[in-house]
């Protein structure tokens, strides 16, 4: 095993990370969240990762995104994870799409999905549709408009301690149109959101298959805490989980 990993295997083992290095998980949206969760599962040596985003750098990214350098502003955030990741792991297979999800994505082959999309419709959708395959989730709830990265936990998603928080009582009822009120684990905050201002802008996507969509976005405000650690958070459930459902083992510590 590569020295790069060392670290890793002095505390879950050999053979724990060669099993880390089968899995294939795929990240939709490479903001805040996606981006640490991302770079921790390369860390971590997990072995592909397919990265879904269809957005650029800007300015307002700074302040929270690992790949929001004013070097970088104008780039596409799937190209510079391409780099970063191949620099952490060169041995990394990586499947860049640079595109907004649609129902057309190919799931086969993939043993985790990491839900870090902050657009509603494309949440549910996606979360209605791992649901529904069984394909392992985990999706974040609730990283916008807070401060304090303690008050993150990682539940199911019927186990969710505020769910008058307007994003997430929107995605919980429209979870429950399609009769989902459980069994998809989720990263949220108890942390009551906050923002000195309510920002929304309409926002024009054309797909890659010529598809175009429309919608409203509003804009949270995002501190540099906790987006990072909810993406962490997803990335270290998503390799223990995977070892124990996968492979039935059990990390000792």
């Amino acid at each position: 095993m590569d020295e790069i990993f060392l670290r890793n295997i002095m505390f879950w083992g050999e053979e724990a990370q060669n099993k880390i290095s089968s899995f294939h998980v795929a990240i939709f949206g490479l903001g805040g969240v996606g981006g640490y969760c991302a770079e921790a599962l390369a860390r971590s040596g997990i072995g592909e990762l397919t990265l879904i985003d269809f957005d650029k750098v800007s300015k307002s990214n700074i302040n929270r995104q690992i790949v929001a350098l004013h070097s970088t502003i104008g780039m596409y955030k799937t190209d510079l994870f391409k780099e970063r990741l191949k620099d952490i792991n060169p041995d990394i297979k990586l499947n860049i799409i640079n595109d907004f999800y649609t129902d057309k994505f190919d799931f086969s082959g993939i043993h985790y999905v990491a839900d870090a999309i902050d657009s509603m419709r494309s949440k549910v959708n996606l979360l209605v549709k791992c649901y529904k395959d069984k394909i392992p989730v985990i999706s974040s709830m609730g990283a916008g408009n807070r401060i304090n990265p303690e008050k993150l936990y990682i539940a199911d998603i019927s186990e969710i301690k505020d769910k008058r928080a307007p994003f997430v009582s929107n995605i919980l009822y429209q979870l429950k149109k399609y009769g989902i009120e459980s069994n998809i684990t989720v990263v949220a905050s108890n942390e009551k959101p906050f923002s000195q201002e309510k920002v929304s802008e309409i926002e024009k996507i054309v797909t890659q298959s010529g598809e175009e969509i429309e919608f409203n976005k509003i804009i949270p405000a995002s501190t540099p805490f906790v987006a990072s650690v909810a993406g962490i958070f997803m990335a270290e459930r998503i390799v223990v989980d995977l070892l124990k459902k996968v492979y039935d083992f059990e990390i000792k510590s």
